[in-house]
């Protein structure tokens, strides 16, 4: 093949994620191997040897899984790329379906999705086994499938008009296409932001408000003097699912709503609750929030220039045993999708460094917000312990991997911070 140059490239670049992947999750696991023996001196007051055993003994199972997982993974989309058979099957399903615009977006619609039916062994695996084994599991067997079900649905309901609006737009739009459909996508979010928790997130898991007493009491407060207004305090019943523990706020403006995990309740006082209420408004009121999605638009806008390139050029689609047709996208958009997670996966550590910046702010400021560490600190510990966290990961993976900062940097960086009107 003429252009056997690229093939070759890409073979690299994706196997040189593998071993970079493999590289990062041996350093951490010799690492939480090397302070398996005793709790960190930092938190030796605040947590037990048997829970710390018990919480080394999930991040090394986690470990193992992820390695295999990673392999898998690649191993599969190596097979996929380079075996021929998305050429094939293109064909095949055009011979079948037509190479009309539903039945074109129909197929990149459907790639993905039956691409990850090869991956629901692992992720069943992970619930029932993985999860189960360390008590965190609490969803059943119908509740998981029923899950997976609704998102194959909500995939096809809103990804297939999507899918078939972009491909409408390269025709329509000639030279300009992509900045159209750039445009639909962000739109597309913006609106997502607004009914999926009205609409969607309904489907999961119920929500009810947050029942009147002393815990509302001092959230309302808490609103008050921040300047954070919300329609309402809801309670998620995550504990159906995992007793892992969140809390979060959708929506914006008037749809703005804060929701916590009813295990978040279970398992932190409401001072500590008030101080992790106040994390989250500390992202709102910094301007977390429209900085993220700006920065999110701005590589999508990229992503959908660098697709209008791509799309002109016979050696990107020949590669892979495509038949070039300079009015078809369809071969190029495909494997802009089977390549994204393999470019993309290489930005990692400058996202989560600016997340990481992030989360230090929210954490000021909710210091600020309750006049001291303690709360936040105290709720960070308890979140720690319940959720069996890797206390110490390697320095290497924590920096590549994580957007939140480690536990023990969290609370230096809270230690060091002067605590001064931080809310205002």
């Amino acid at each position: 093949m003429k252009f056997n140059w690229f093939e070759c490239a890409v073979f690299f670049l994706v196997l040189a994620k593998w071993v970079t992947q493999l590289w990062l999750n041996r350093l951490n696991r010799r690492h939480v191997q090397l302070h398996a023996d005793s709790v960190p001196v930092a938190f030796r007051d605040t947590m037990d040897e048997a829970t710390y055993a018990k919480s080394v003994d999930y991040t090394l199972e986690r470990n193992a899984f992820s390695t295999f997982s990673i392999s898998w993974h690649i191993i599969l989309l190596i097979v996929v790329l380079f075996s021929g058979v998305l050429p094939w099957s293109l064909d095949w399903y055009n011979s079948q379906l037509g190479t009309g615009l539903w039945a074109r977006a129909g197929f990149l619609l459907f790639v993905p999705l039956i691409l990850s039916l090869f991956s629901l062994p692992l992720g069943w695996h992970g619930q029932f086994r993985l999860e189960e084994r360390f008590g965190f599991n609490t969803t059943t067997q119908i509740t998981w499938w029923m899950d997976w079900a609704k998102g194959v649905l909500l995939s096809l309901i809103l990804g297939w008009p999507m899918i078939a609006l972009v491909l409408w737009l390269f025709k329509w739009g000639a030279e300009w296409w992509w900045l159209w459909a750039w445009g639909s996508m962000m739109l597309f979010q913006l609106l997502m932001v607004i009914l999926a928790p009205k609409i969607f997130m309904p489907l999961f898991n119920k929500f009810t408000p947050l029942p009147d007493g002393s815990l509302k009491d001092r959230l309302l407060s808490l609103g008050e003097r921040t300047g954070f207004s919300a329609r309402t305090i809801q309670v998620m019943d995550g504990s159906r699912r995992s007793r892992h523990s969140n809390a979060f706020f959708t929506g914006f403006g008037r749809w703005r709503k804060i929701v916590l995990f009813d295990t978040l309740i279970e398992q932190l006082q409401d001072e500590e609750l008030e101080a992790v209420l106040a994390h989250e408004i500390g992202h709102y009121k910094k301007g977390h929030i429209p900085k993220t999605i700006g920065l999110s638009a701005a590589g999508s806008l990229v992503g959908f220039w660098l697709v209008s390139i791509l799309v002109k050029q016979a050696w990107f689609v020949e590669a892979f045993g495509f038949a070039f047709q300079p009015s078809v996208p369809v071969p190029a958009f495909l494997l802009m999708i089977m390549l994204g997670g393999t470019v993309s996966f290489w930005l990692l550590p400058l996202g989560n460094l600016l997340s990481r910046k992030y989360e230090y702010e929210a954490d000021a400021y909710a210091a600020g917000v309750m006049g001291g560490t303690n709360s936040m600190i105290g709720a960070l510990r308890k979140l720690a312990e319940k959720n069996l966290s890797n206390l110490i990961p390697d320095p290497i993976f924590s920096r590549f991997y994580y957007s939140h900062p480690t536990l023990l940097e969290r609370e230096e960086a809270l230690t060091i911070q002067p605590q001064s009107s931080t809310h205002r």
